[in-house]
């Protein structure tokens, strides 16, 4: 096995400068219990953006397009404050090349996927977790160290590795995001932000489950939308009609929020897990407690929610749209198109894919 390896380090919170490419960095050594994974493919999020600019503190108080690269931030990552360098990339396609003592159970050659939010509870917290490319280093390597216990096995899926490097974070959050909100057959859903990575995600798989789907996008996008499973669309400054939604998904948040509320049937849900136009919103608490609303924050998803997604996954009954693909090196102008809204999906990278 090599001793080296190309990835990328962000060395601190800011703009694209904070992210470096790097030839020299050690391939990691299996431990007891822990599997060396080769990333095939990774996916581009918001949240990899998000960590790098610092917009998890509670500091920041905009949008994710209004942070400036130069703010000092301390603890910017999901868990607080990162300790640098750190290798980015919640999104793993990989396949397992080297086992620890104790993880013979994964065989060498298995394709492999992880969650990029991985349940670690405690006595005291049931629904901790720690974050792939915050707390732990992930996917933007050639190489990447996860536990045994905390890899999904996807070599059955008849999906492209750039396929599944799309979905463990959109699909993983969109499906957990309709579990909570308990979709199901016949609902009327609203998704926000439905052209994007997990938006799409939301509109296909509550299709999937038999639900009637409205997607809110921009007009350019909406055919991508619809083919997903969209049955009606609405525009992104347009106002969702009152009291007719049995659940709204929402990665949109911003000033746009209470009108989501008021779009709930009374018992609706509402299921959030992003905030792209501002995390701060206004709240009439009459319009939640009086027709009964739930709201629903969803970070922490259970392995065994993430596991029925792996199960479409393998069964090749959902497929991402992957809009472009990029060299690993090529990330800040992966990131820079990922911001840009201009492409419908998920944007994946791949690292130098040499023999050791």
């Amino acid at each position: 096995m090599a001793q080296m390896m190309k990835g990328v380090y962000l060395t601190r919170h800011g703009g694209p400068d904070a992210l470096e490419w790097r030839e020299d960095i050690p391939v990691p050594v299996p431990g007891p219990g822990q599997v060396l994974v080769k990333v095939l493919a990774a996916g581009v999020n918001n949240t990899d953006i998000n960590t790098r600019i610092g917009w998890y503190s509670s500091d920041v108080t905009g949008a994710t397009d209004a942070v400036v690269d130069d703010a000092e931030i301390e603890a910017g990552g999901w868990g607080g404050a990162l300790s640098f360098p750190r290798i980015q990339g919640g999104d793993l396609c990989g396949v397992v090349v080297q086992t620890g003592p104790g993880a013979e159970a994964i065989r060498l050659g298995q394709r492999v996927t992880s969650q990029i939010n991985i349940p670690r509870p405690q006595p005291d917290n049931p629904v901790a977790f720690v974050a792939l490319g915050s707390e732990l280093d992930g996917a933007f390597a050639q190489y990447c160290l996860l536990d045994a216990t905390e890899l999904f096995d996807v070599s059955a899926s008849p999906l492209a590795d750039t396929e599944i490097a799309a979905m463990p974070c959109a699909y993983g959050t969109a499906w957990n995001l309709l579990h909570r909100a308990g979709v199901s057959d016949g609902q009327q859903v609203l998704v926000t932000g439905a052209s994007g990575g997990v938006g799409l995600a939301a509109v296909q798989l509550a299709a999937h489950l038999g639900a009637d789907v409205t997607g809110q996008t921009s007009p350019a996008k909406a055919e991508a939308v619809i083919a997903m499973g969209a049955g009606s669309i609405i525009g992104r400054d347009d106002t969702p009609e009152a009291v007719y939604y049995d659940a709204v998904i929402d990665v949109v948040g911003g000033p746009a929020w209470p009108a989501l509320i008021q779009a709930l049937r009374p018992g609706g849900h509402y299921a959030v897990s992003g905030a792209i136009a501002g995390p701060i919103v206004t709240a009439d608490l009459r319009e939640i407690y009086l027709r009964d609303i739930t709201i629903h924050g969803c970070t922490f998803s259970p392995r065994a929610v993430f596991a029925e997604l792996v199960e479409l996954i393998n069964s090749g009954a959902i497929r991402p749209l992957v809009s472009a693909t990029y060299p690993l090196q090529d990330i800040a102008r992966a990131q820079a198109d990922f911001m840009s809204k201009a492409f419908p999906g998920k944007l994946v990278l791949i690292p130098p894919q040499e023999a050791p």
